[in-house]
């Protein structure tokens, strides 16, 4: 995949994670699942901050752009699977209130693709710029 075409793929996915991010919300919103302190803190500053703030850095420096986006979205995607898959808990996609199940599930699982696919675009667009002979010269 070209550099363009994996800024293109990277704006892409940053913005279908905010879209879906923000349903999300709406579900914990539905499903009367409300976070603690901290946990709203990593969802606003790496969740939903983290991804537009290294899609913005690509203006100035790509590699460190997509980078951000490959860490944050790394992060999101071990938090999330953490919480909504794995520890016991009202966040747990099996624990979720039955009229709120549906949505919930569907926009956890939505997360985890786009947030796999940020990780693994902004560390392969890194990887690719730097070994690129047009970027060595």
């Amino acid at each position: 995949m070209g550099r363009n075409t994996t800024r293109i793929a990277l704006a892409a996915v940053v913005a279908l994670h905010l879209l879906v991010s923000l349903v999300h919300g709406s579900a914990h919103g539905t499903a009367g699942v409300a976070g603690s302190g901290p946990s709203m803190a990593f969802v606003l500053i790496v969740i939903i901050a983290g991804p537009l703030v290294g899609l913005a850095w690509m203006w100035k420096n790509p590699v460190v752009g997509a980078r951000i986006i490959g860490v944050t979205m790394a992060a999101s995607l071990l938090f999330g699977l953490i919480n909504h898959f794995i520890i016991a808990g009202p966040d747990r996609v099996d624990h979720v209130v039955a009229h709120a199940r549906t949505l919930f599930e569907v926009t956890a699982l939505l997360l985890v693709l786009s947030e796999a696919a940020g990780s693994v675009l902004g560390f392969s667009y890194g990887r690719s710029r730097r070994t690129d002979p047009s970027y060595i010269s």
